[in-house]
């Protein structure tokens, strides 16, 4: 029987191969009909306001902010003695970081540029590739890590807190890719990609690191951590 880890990382390894086929099939890169009308769109919407509100809502995706939330977020989880925990928090990011540029590597999608004669966009173009989206990659991973670690308190209040937390999270996310594509630095499909295989590749973790759920009532504290002490 297959690992539920292989099977959600084959899901996200599928999510990129498809979406880097679809956006440059045998090398040639091109934009889809997706892409070019979320771009228009995103053109269409842009005013001031938005200009300076995008530009804070995507500093969300960026490592240099969500690496030392998730590194004060693992102190603060070994600290409690869930050291497992703690660990996965710092791999699903940096795991899903590292994924992402090297698919930019194999894929070598070049920015847009649709809009450069019309849009002075508030931020400088990154130097890098454009598939997939690190940005919305690495949100979706590290959301996806704190709801699953979260997840693990059954307690009833937890219960209630997760799902507040999830929706915030969620909408966090999705805010910060949608950034990406009206700052005009991202397609569409370079945010879907980034997405999905950030949230397969939490998954696929979060199963091969945890395969036994916590026990409902049960401080994961004394479950996780077992094996964690000599």
């Amino acid at each position: 029987m297959t690992h539920p880890a292989i099977l959600y990382w084959m899901l996200g390894a599928a999510s990129l191969a498809a979406g880097a086929w679809l956006v440059c099939p045998v090398g040639q890169c091109f934009v889809p009909g997706l892409d070019l009308a979320g771009l228009g769109l995103a053109h269409q919407l842009r005013n001031t306001t938005l200009d300076g509100l995008m530009t804070i809502i995507t500093s969300f995706g960026s490592i240099w902010l969500l690496l030392p939330l998730a590194s004060f977020g693992a102190a603060w989880l070994g600290f409690r003695g869930r050291r497992r925990e703690s660990g996965f928090l710092l791999l699903a990011l940096l795991g899903a970081t590292a994924l992402a540029q090297l698919v930019k590597l194999w894929v070598a999608r070049p920015r847009p540029d649709l809009y450069a004669m019309s849009f002075a966009s508030p931020l400088p173009m990154p130097a890098d590739w454009s598939f997939p989206s690190a940005h919305s990659m690495q949100a979706a991973a590290l959301a996806t890590a704190l709801f699953l670690i979260l997840t693990r308190q059954r307690s009833e209040w937890r219960v209630s807190l997760t799902a507040v937390l999830a929706m915030l999270l969620a909408a966090l996310v999705g805010l910060v890719g949608l950034s990406r594509i009206y700052l005009q630095v991202h397609f569409p499909s370079d945010v879907l990609a980034g997405l999905l295989a950030g949230t397969f590749w939490v998954f696929g973790l979060h199963a091969l690191m945890f395969p036994q759920p916590a026990r409902c009532g049960q401080n994961t504290a004394s479950v996780n951590t077992a094996g964690d002490t000599p």
